[in-house]
């Protein structure tokens, strides 16, 4: 980084997000209103990355620090506890001269109106320098610092994928790929890379995928030869699979269930333009972004905002050819993209979702023809979100027979298949079909 991010007090900033992360609140949720007020793109990028950065490593972190403190720091101090993890990355990972890093860290304590906050930040950095080495050796047989996870997610994970554990976790921690979805409907793969190369950018295909490529290096939206006008989205890979696993046709009836925030909608619509589709979405917030995607591409659907599950307060009665329930879930096959989950996640939380997910499957299901199709997606790698739910599910649902998914990506599964995190450069995610059949 060739310019020291100095002002104002983007330190201080960076731990407060952090800060109100640890206590429930979502990374991008924060740094979107905050991101607002900083003018300069490169303070709100140095901003952005000390914050991604901390929550990926963040385990990791509280370890080095406990090794520097002499004793824990007290709840009511928590604010200075960020403070010190957002100087502790700035040395461990950053490309930003060391006398800079400490100085501005330190400056950053005036507004916490704790004047024994700044000796102890100057001296918690400096040791780390002085002991770096001697310091990060012993926390590789530590395993929740050497994984940066948490220990109950290096459980579960391990439990779920024995083969695969170290992997999944090492990708967790990896920056993702910018992955984009070119409209099919405006142009072909080869010709938007071409469009992409006289602009000056490099990508590569998703072999996986019809219409989806990776660029070389990410870029701002803004940048993206027609993006303004609908000619490419951004969209991981894996999300791509789902509007082509659905064989859709032209004039079906199409329900997508929770469908914030519009990317496999929109995709829908590229595929088959010609859908009566219907997008439910229960957060009056989040229906905000359904609108602005199909706006952008200029398409329509018919957008509700409803709980999906209280199918008589939006369901006119009309059973659909297609749904696609792309439902709520752990998300913990996206963490490389946003690693605050790490956080924010908590062991009993899984069973909850599991309950949501079966309780969506058995509303939306009487809405579907005979014949017709159900796809149950999620950005989890669990099988207490996946597999379970779906064996129960069909255990109990004689009409409801499940279509081998024949494809070269993820791994097959006793029902769908699952991608972990990395896999063909793809986020985690999961897949089954679901057929409807007269009995």
């Amino acid at each position: 980084m060739s310019r020291i991010p100095t002002g104002p007090n983007l330190r201080l900033i960076a731990a407060r997000i952090i800060h109100d992360v640890t206590n429930g609140c979502s990374l991008s949720d924060r740094l979107n209103a905050v991101l607002l007020s900083i003018q300069d793109p490169r303070d709100r990028g140095f901003v952005q990355a000390v914050c991604y950065g901390v929550c990926r490593f963040y385990t990791k972190l509280d370890v080095i620090l406990s090794h520097l403190l002499k004793k824990p720091m007290k709840a009511k101090d928590s604010d200075v506890h960020a403070l010190l993890l957002v100087g502790l990355f700035q040395l461990m990972a950053m490309r930003i001269p060391e006398y800079a890093a400490v100085t501005e860290t330190v400056n950053a304590t005036e507004k916490l109106k704790k004047p024994w906050a700044r000796g102890l930040v100057n001296a918690v950095m400096r040791e780390y320098l002085r002991n770096r080495q001697s310091l990060e050796e012993p926390i590789q047989h530590d395993i929740e610092a050497h994984y940066a996870h948490p220990q109950w997610w290096v459980d579960v994970i391990r439990r779920a994928w024995p083969k695969y554990w170290t992997e999944v976790l090492d990708a967790n921690n990896q920056h993702p790929p910018f992955a984009l979805r070119v409209n099919q409907q405006h142009l072909t793969r080869d010709e938007y890379i071409k469009k992409l190369q006289q602009a000056g950018y490099t990508a590569q295909i998703i072999p996986e995928t019809t219409n989806g490529i990776i660029l070389d290096s990410a870029v701002s939206i803004d940048e993206l030869p027609g993006f303004s006008t609908g000619d490419v989205s951004v969209q991981d890979g894996a999300a791509q699979l789902a509007a082509e696993l659905l064989n859709l046709m032209p004039n079906q009836h199409v329900l997508d269930a929770c469908a914030a925030p519009g990317g496999k909608l929109t995709h829908l619509l590229e595929v088959e333009p010609d859908l009566s589709l219907i997008a439910v979405e229960k957060e009056e917030s989040r229906m905000a972004s359904i609108k602005e995607n199909l706006m952008r591409l200029n398409m329509r659907a018919e957008c509700v905002c409803h709980d999906v599950n209280n199918i008589e307060d939006w369901w006119d009665g009309k059973l659909f050819d297609r749904i696609l329930l792309d439902a709520p879930c752990s998300a913990s096959g996206v963490v490389r993209r946003h690693p605050d989950i790490k956080l924010l996640r908590h062991p009993e939380d899984i069973a909850l979702l599991a309950k949501e997910q079966y309780q969506l499957l058995t509303s939306l299901w009487p809405l579907l023809h005979v014949g017709g199709l159900l796809l149950y997606a999620t950005c989890s790698i669990l099988p207490e979100e996946n597999t379970h739910v779906l064996q129960r599910f069909l255990a109990l649902q004689p009409d409801a027979k499940e279509v081998q998914i024949a494809a070269s990506w993820g791994l097959p599964c006793e029902i769908g298949r699952q991608i972990l995190p990395g896999i063909h450069q793809l986020d985690g995610f999961y897949y089954a079909l679901l057929e409807k059949v007269k009995i």
